[in-house]
């Protein structure tokens, strides 16, 4: 059956991954998958996970079938990481899932079977995975004007002029925070704009979070996507916890749908999840379940901040756990040139203290050092 198939394309990101291995030089830097690496080269266990990992070793005593949708507490500690308050939790249906690119995935197919004429708008450019998916779902897909390369901004009058020819029951596929691969980010009054616009056209809104916590904070990051869930009735979500639990191979992702059908939608949800892979991944869930159900202790701080220094976010500190951070600028030429700032895990000069060193390696830099740890993500996702 495979003597005549001709191999696809290897990824990208993939084809550099190997080659990075396959390279003897001792100074070489990986610009391929967006894992962080300390100056050493290794992507630690964050202590928190470490913590609940071990928990989790001394109280579990069954490693039976959860459900078809995952653990519940995993799905409620994640709407509330995600949605905090902007929505009551009878609107939102949820669905682990074997990572955020399984998520992204059981979103497009659930769309794809329900509204089969659906139009799938992605940003230009956007993760390449994005219309690879779509494509071999056989869905249709337009793009919108989004990076503006001159300025290193967004394009908001070409984006907003593409997007008011979505239909009704269309997507609109957005980028959380930290959006790949540009960094530009939308504005809340961004985030309005687009809200207005479904609520006018009848589209639906479908908001990838994979960096949520790596742009301006746990609590800041969720500010478009909650915006969106309080103003309209029907909102996707994809979320993944490999970056800001740094869960990478655990495989921990979660779809979250904002409706005022809630068992229908989560009747679905079971439902592909049961023809797609089944249970979904447990471990890694459980461990993210742990860490945001810690109470904190020892006069106020709590031992998922792993000696890590971040303040006031919620689990903002958790994201220092592995001495990891994403406050960066997506680009150097515009970073030297004072264009707009971006967001996102990709190893430039930071983002907070942009005046003081712009153009300057974070990594050089004993502001931005203190913030990054010990050292900076070397990876553009």
């Amino acid at each position: 059956m495979f003597e005549t198939v001709t191999p696809p394309e290897p990824d990208k990101i993939i084809r550099l991954m190997g080659m990075f291995a396959a390279d003897p030089r001792a100074d070489k830097v990986d610009l391929g998958v967006g894992v962080y690496r300390s100056p050493a080269g290794t992507t630690p266990v964050m202590e928190a996970v470490k913590e609940a990992e071990h928990r989790i070793w001394a109280a579990q005593e069954s490693k039976t079938y959860v459900g078809l949708r995952g653990d519940l507490g995993f799905l409620d500690a994640m709407r509330r990481l995600i949605l905090g308050e902007s929505v009551p939790a009878d609107r939102v249906a949820g669905a682990g899932t074997p990572g955020g690119t399984g998520a992204v995935r059981q979103v497009l197919e659930t769309v794809h079977r329900l509204n089969p004429q659906a139009t799938v708008w992605i940003s230009d450019p956007t993760w390449p995975n994005h219309p690879a998916i779509i494509d071999h779902l056989g869905q249709k897909r337009r793009s919108y004007r989004y990076y503006d390369a001159t300025t290193g901004g967004i394009d908001r009058a070409g984006m907003m002029a593409d997007l008011a020819g979505a239909g009704r029951g269309d997507l609109i596929l957005l980028h959380g925070c930290c959006h790949n691969p540009t960094g530009a980010d939308l504005l809340l009054d961004d985030w309005q704009e687009i809200a207005a616009l479904c609520a006018r056209t009848g589209a639906i809104p479908f908001v990838d979070m994979a960096y949520q916590g790596f742009g301006a904070g746990l609590e800041a990051d969720a500010a478009g996507v909650r915006l969106l869930a309080a103003a309209l009735p029907e909102v996707l979500i994809a979320a993944s916890c490999s970056k800001n639990f740094g869960l990478y191979r655990e495989r921990v992702g979660t779809v979250l749908i904002v409706t005022e059908a809630k068992a229908a939608a989560e009747g679905v949800l079971a439902g592909m999840n049961r023809q797609n892979f089944a249970f979904p991944p447990d471990h890694g869930a459980r461990v993210v379940q742990e860490i945001l159900g810690d109470a904190p202790r020892d006069g106020g701080q709590s031992p998922r901040a792993g000696g890590g220094a971040a303040g006031g976010d919620g689990i903002g500190p958790l994201r220092f756990s592995g001495r990891a951070s994403g406050d960066v600028l997506a680009d150097w030429g515009h970073a030297r040139a004072g264009g707009p700032l971006a967001r996102g895990p990709w190893h430039l000069p930071c983002r907070r203290w942009a005046d003081e060193c712009r153009g300057v390696d974070a990594r050089d830099h004993p502001a931005c050092r203190a913030r990054l740890g010990r050292g900076a993500c070397l990876s553009v996702r």
